[in-house]
This record gives structure tokens, C-alpha cells and sequence, in this order.
């Protein structure tokens, strides 16, 4: 989570040739997966390593190692630490949630429990929600065949868009909140570009489940709902109250070795990992034999993550650096002559960058472009707020990159034998089904 800050000026954009080590990442993560498996699996922290150090070395050698461990440290303790910790708190509890039972494993309860997931991210957070959500899906339909579309759908509905109604359901509203967005404006702005946006895909996917599950096995007997694991329900509240929490109390900064980090952050960091380890020594372990759950997928993902927040940071330095960096082309086409924001390009460009970048910081450099005054946009251009808000959390499911619980979902659901496409492959069945709804919202909301 970012705070309001991240919006500060920035000094020169460094050159592009420092985003190679990324693009380095992006290509593993895209590529190798499906290439050569068996050496991404066994190999994968050597690779991570091997792409960090191409940032970090080179870096030491022109600016020295200060700069190098600065840049590392800023990366690893204000973001990695706060959002692994963060993510390993809510598989562990979410792990230990039993839900057996229910009109799941049918194409309208499948569709049911997709729409009662999307409202509930913007209670709890797109992270939370998806991690309570894909066990009993998975579960439920563990007789079928055709499971794939299941998690593409909750990745695209719970993961991302779900997220819009409330600060605390995406990390780019909450960056909105704490710029000087009212709590309550994503629901009054966002929840009918939700409802379009969400009301057709879910039809689409309950027609797509209905023709997979006449070709699978038939469901067992329907079962009363049934939900064990009450203490981490509890705990799952916590961390998704910490987490929001811990950005609107100014506890001040802790310096450590020359690098500067938000104590909440910090702190927030250690409740979580508190709060996932009670967890994991309290569920009884039965259920998380029932669940299935191992902690092999959240280590991919920590290790995986950890590459990709080091060597983002100096691509996230040139997208902050607005119309002074490299970006400053692609910025300077959404806007009029005049100067004044086209909204449809807002949306657009926002939600490319936040499809393939963090989202909240494309959310501040759009925000930034459009005067940085919350104040003011709300009274003057609020269709340019909705837009660049709306670019930050509709796009996010259209790569496995987007948003936080994508690569998750995605991890989880190949550990217990779902066969999930390869990034290039994942982005195409996303761009069929989300590009035709993301040009309804442009159309209908902010043309």
C-alpha cells in the first residue's frame, strides 16, 4: 500500500535502459512457465535471483552501492514486506475456513458464489475476498473437468473488479482516500460501471459454465451449507481492518540503514504475519486436509513477487515522473489541447499501465496529470475521477500481473490440479471476455 507521498515529485526519470531488468522478469514469468516447467519450478528463485542482481549490480557499478542497497531497501521494506506479509495472512486464514456444502458446484450456485464474491471484496478487499472465495469453489466443483473458467472468472470479478466499491476493496482507492477522496465516493461513482460491467459477465460465464457442466461428471448429492474455522473468520476481519488502518494513522517514519520506511507499514507487516502464524498453529489440522492446503503456492509467489518489486521500482520512478519521464508520450495523448483530461483516455491508459504496472501508482500519475486536487475534480471533473479510478480497478484481470490476487489464485488453483493457461494465453481469454465490457464502460460512462 502506498501513501499519499507516492505522489510527491520525483527527480529525473532514470533512463529506460534500467526498466531491461523488469521486461527481464516479465518475459520469465510469461514465458517459462510454459516453456521448461520442471526448470521454472526447481529453478525459479535462482532465476528471480538472477534477475534482480541485473538491476541491482549494474546499478552498484554506476551509482555505488549505496544507491543499490537504497533502492533494494526502499523496494523490500516498503512494499514487499508490508504486501507478502499482508498475502501470507490471508491464505493462512483462509485456509483454515471450511466451507462444505451449498448450491455450489452448479452453474448458478457457481454463479451465485462469484456475485456474493464480488460484493464482498469491496467490504473486505479484492485480496481477502479471493482468498476466501477459491476453496469452496474448487471444492465444489472438484468432480468437473472444465475448471479453468472458474478461476479466470474469479480472478477477472473478485480479484479486480469487485474492488471498486470501497477504499478498502482496492489499494488505488484507498491511495484516492488518502489524497482527499470521501470514503463513500467509489460506491456512488463506481457502482453502476460495477453493475454493467459485472451483471453481462456473469450471465457470459453462467451460459459457459452451463455448457461445461453437461459435458463433466454429474455433481454429488446437494449437501446443507456448512462453515467451520469461526476463529479465522475473525481473523480475517482483523487483518482486512489492520491493513486500511494502518494508512490512516501517521505513525511516522522508522529509518533503518539509510532506508526510510512507514512504521504503519511495518507494523501492520508484523500483525499479519502475527495473525497468519496463529492460524496456521490453531486450525485444526483436518481442515486444512479437507481444503487441501499447503504453503508450496505462497512460496512461489513470495519469491516471484520479490523479483518483480525490485526491479519495478525504477519503471514506477519513470511513470511518477509523469510528463518529465519516458512516459511522457503516452501521457500527453489523453489530454485536449487545452489541457483539460479527456476521460475515455483516462480510463484507457490508466488501465493499460495498472494492467501490467501497480495499480496504485498508475491511479497517482493519471491523478497527478489531472491537477492532484481531489477538491477540486470532485467539483469540476468528477467523470475524470470516475475514469481514472475505474481504469486502476476494472483492468487489473486482464494479465496475471494486474493486481495482487491474480498470480495467487493462479498458483493455488495449479497446486490442486487445475490446469491454468500461460500468461499469453491467460491475457487472450481475458481480452475476449473483458475488452468488449471495458468498451461499454468507455462508451456509456466516460465519453
Amino acid at each position: 500500500m502506498q501513501g499519499p507521498e507516492t505522489a510527491a515529485p520525483m527527480h529525473p526519470a532514470p533512463a529506460p535502459v534500467w526498466a531491461l531488468p523488469f521486461g527481464v522478469m516479465l518475459w520469465a514469468v510469461a514465458v517459462l512457465p510454459a516453456a521448461v516447467p520442471r526448470l521454472w519450478h526447481r529453478r525459479m528463485g535462482t532465476i528471480v535471483g538472477l534477475g534482480v542482481s541485473a538491476l541491482l549490480v549494474p546499478l552498484a557499478l554506476v551509482h555505488g552501492p549505496a544507491a543499490a542497497a537504497a533502492l533494494a531497501g526502499r523496494a523490500l521494506l516498503g512494499r514487499y514486506l508490508p504486501f507478502v506479509s499482508v498475502l501470507f495472512a490471508l491464505y493462512a486464514i483462509a485456509g483454515g475456513v471450511r466451507v462444505a456444502g451449498g448450491p455450489w458446484g452448479r452453474p448458478a450456485g457457481n454463479t451465485l458464489l462469484l456475485g456474493l464474491g464480488t460484493l464482498l471484496a469491496g467490504l473486505v478487499g479484492s485480496t481477502a475476498a479471493a482468498m476466501l472465495l477459491i476453496e469452496p469453489l474448487l471444492s465444489a466443483n472438484a468432480h468437473r473437468r472444465h475448471r479453468r473458467h472458474l478461476v479466470i472468472a474469479a480472478i477477472i470479478l473478485v480479484g479486480n473488479a469487485g474492488g471498486a466499491l470501497s477504499p478498502i476493496g482496492n489499494p488505488p482507492l484507498m491511495v484516492g482516500y488518502l489524497a482527499g477522496v470521501p470514503f463513500f465516493w467509489p460506491v456512488r461513482h463506481l457502482a453502476l460501471p460495477l453493475l454493467l460491467f459485472s451483471a453481462p459477465f456473469l450471465a457470459g460465464f453462467w451460459l459457459l459454465d452451463r455448457r461445461h457442466a453437461r459435458a463433466d461428471p454429474a455433481p454429488p448429492l446437494r449437501r446443507p451449507l456448512r462453515v467451520r474455522g469461526a476463529g479465522n473468520l475473525a481473523l480475517l476481519a482483523l487483518v482486512a481492518c489492520a491493513v486500511p488502518l494502518q494508512a490512516l494513522v501517521p505513525l511516522g517514519q522508522l529509518r533503518f540503514g539509510g532506508v526510510t520506511a512507514p512504521l504503519g507499514g511495518l507494523l501492520a507487516a508484523a500483525f499479519s504475519l502475527a495473525a497468519g502464524l496463529v492460524s496456521l498453529r490453531l486450525t485444526p489440522r483436518a481442515i486444512h486436509r479437507r481444503n487441501r492446503f499447503s504453503l508450496a503456492p505462497m512460496r512461489e509467489v513470495a519469491v516471484l513477487f520479490l523479483g518483480l518489486f525490485v526491479t519495478i521500482a525504477p519503471v514506477l520512478a519513470m511513470l511518477r515522473a509523469g510528463a518529465a519521464g519516458p512516459f511522457a508520450p503516452l501521457l500527453a495523448l489523453a489530454a485536449r489541447p487545452g489541457g483539460a483530461g479527456v476521460p475515455a483516455l483516462y480510463f484507457l491508459f490508466c488501465g493499460m499501465l495498472s494492467a501490467v504496472l501497480d495499480n496504485a501508482p498508475a491511479w497517482l500519475v493519471f491523478f497527478g496529470l489531472a491537477g492532484g486536487d481531489a477538491p477540486a475534480l470532485l467539483a469540476h471533473d468528477p467523470r475524470l475521477l470516475a475514469a481514472i479510478s475505474a481504469g486502476a480497478v476494472f483492468w487489473g484481470g486482464l494479465t496475471y500481473l494486474g493486481n495482487a490476487p491474480n498470480l495467487m489464485l493462479r498458483a493455488i488453483a495449479a497446486h490442486r490440479g487445475v490446469r491454468m493457461p500461460g500468461f499469453f494465453a491467460y491475457s487472450g481469454l481475458a481480452a475476449a471476455s473483458l475488452l468488449p465490457l471495458l468498451a461499454l464502460l468507455g462508451l456509456v460512462f466516460f465519453r
